[in-house]
């Protein structure tokens, strides 16, 4: 039913994030080919996401609130693709196996952001102040709980197209599928 387009093939609107990310990654990848469909979706998910990797949060507490929702919404494009990030990051195995498997992750540091992401979403922002209070005791910021929720909503935007486009899995990240 979704069109994976080309840059020629996609809606004119969508042409240009289309050839920025080739720019960017080497490739095109099938999700953003599959949501070229929607030019606003394609352009408002990139630019979320550029604006969610400069957050004052560290570039592996932003992937495990990514991961955190890949693994939540059931999204194997995101959960590959993000396992190449966190392995070029240098993320310990234990770390990535954990986050794809929904467990505890072993350093509490990182541990906090995933369980503060999982109680944003349970509660649909209305944390109380002991989930606050245990967020900040790990030295986050009011700042970071509202860039978490940045996240999940910019993470929520691709789980959710990627899985109704049924984007596959890239032969780029075959090997982090």
């Amino acid at each position: 039913m979704f069109i994976e387009h080309t840059p020629e093939s996609a809606p004119a609107a969508a042409r240009r994030s289309m050839q920025a990310t080739v720019a960017k990654l080497g490739y095109l990848p099938a999700g953003v080919a599959r949501l070229a469909s929607s030019p606003h979706l394609l352009e408002g998910f990139l630019k979320l996401s550029a604006m969610f990797e400069q957050t004052t949060l560290d570039p592996v507490a932003r992937e495990v609130v990514i991961m955190t929702m890949a693994t939540r919404n059931g999204c194997h494009v995101c959960v590959a693709m993000h396992t190449a990030k966190l392995t070029a990051l240098g993320a310990e195995p234990e770390l990535i196996t954990a986050l794809r498997e929904q467990l505890p992750l072993h350093e509490d540091r990182l541990e906090a952001v995933r369980l503060f992401t999982l109680e944003v979403l349970a509660t649909a922002g209305a944390v109380d102040s002991e989930a606050l209070d245990s967020f900040t005791a790990h030295g986050y910021t009011p700042q970071n709980a509202l860039e978490v929720v940045m996240g999940i909503g910019t993470y929520t935007l691709s789980t959710l197209a990627n899985r109704m486009t049924g984007a596959p899995v890239d032969e780029q990240l075959a090997a982090f599928a």
